[in-house]
C-alpha cells in the first residue's frame, strides 16, 4: 500500500520508471510528464534498474540508526515502574526525571496498555466480553433519567427555583438493546417502561436487527417487572 502522501502509486513509478529505463526518456520530461521532480524520477528509474518492478514498493521509513533513542536502562526503569505501581506517563517522567513525552514514546513502543485498559488489582489486562456471532445474545435494558423542565434546571435558575420547576417534569425511559457480538445497538427514548412499551420496542428493535442481517437468538434482561411478565415472555417466544 503506497504511502498516503505518495505522488504516485506504485504502478504509476514503474511506468515512470519504464520511460526512462526503457524507452531512454530524459529524467526532465518524464517528470514533468508525471508531475513529479526530477530527483523522484530519478530515484524511481534508478531503483527499477537495480531491482525491477519489486523496487517500486514502499520501503520503511526507520532509520538505520537512533543515537538519540532513551538508553536501554532508562526504558527498563520505566517499564518496572509501570509494572509495578501502574503509574502514568507523567507520574512515571516525575519519579525518574524525564520528559512525559519520553516515557508515553517508550510505553507505547513496547506495547504496554492503557491504564484504563488494564485491571487494577492485577494489571492484567481486560478482555472485552464478546460471543461469537451476531444475533447469538442481544442485551435489553432500560435506563431512567429526569427530564430538564422548559427553562432549564436547578444548575441554571439555582436550587430554589429548580425546584420548584422540577415537579411534573417527569422522566424519560431509554429502553436500548446491544448484540453482545457486533455490539451494534439500537435505541429509543419513551415515555415509559410498562410491560406493552418493552414488547413494542423489542419488535422494533428485532426489525431493526434483521434488516442489518442479525437473526436474533437468544435475549438477556434484569429482573425489571416489564421483563418479567408474560407478555414479554410470550413475545420473545
Amino acid at each position: 500500500m503506497p504511502h498516503r502522501n505518495a505522488p504516485l502509486t506504485e504502478t504509476g513509478r514503474l511506468r515512470l520508471a519504464r520511460c526512462v529505463v526503457d524507452d531512454d526518456w530524459p529524467l526532465r520530461r518524464a517528470a514533468e510528464r508525471f508531475q513529479v521532480s526530477v530527483n523522484t524520477a530519478k530515484r524511481w528509474a534508478d531503483r527499477y534498474r537495480q531491482h525491477g518492478e519489486a523496487g517500486m514498493a514502499d520501503r520503511s521509513s526507520r532509520p538505520h540508526a537512533s543515537p538519540r533513542r532513551t538508553p536501554t536502562r532508562t526504558e527498563r526503569r520505566i517499564i518496572k515502574v509501570r509494572v509495578l505501581r501502574r503509574w502514568g506517563p507523567a507520574r512515571i517522567a516525575g519519579l525518574l526525571r524525564l520528559v512525559p513525552s519520553t516515557v508515553h514514546r517508550v510505553l507505547t513502543r513496547y506495547g504496554l496498555a492503557r491504564l484504563t485498559h488494564l485491571d487494577r488489582a492485577t494489571g492484567r489486562v481486560i478482555r472485552r466480553y464478546e460471543r461469537a456471532r451476531p444475533g447469538e445474545l442481544v442485551h435489553v435494558d432500560i435506563k431512567k433519567l429526569g427530564n430538564i423542565p422548559d427553562g432549564g434546571g436547578h444548575k441554571v435558575l439555582g436550587r430554589q427555583a429548580g425546584r420548584k420547576k422540577r415537579s411534573g417534569a417527569g422522566y424519560s425511559y431509554i429502553h436500548t438493546a446491544v448484540d453482545d457480538h457486533s455490539r451494534l445497538a439500537y435505541s429509543e427514548i419513551l415515555t415509559d417502561e410498562k410491560q406493552e412499551t418493552a414488547v413494542a420496542f423489542w419488535r422494533r428493535a428485532q426489525a431493526f436487527f434483521a434488516s442489518c442481517g442479525i437473526s436474533v437468538e437468544r435475549v438477556l434482561t434484569d429482573n425489571g417487572s416489564c421483563y418479567k411478565a408474560r407478555l414479554w415472555r410470550d413475545a420473545l417466544a
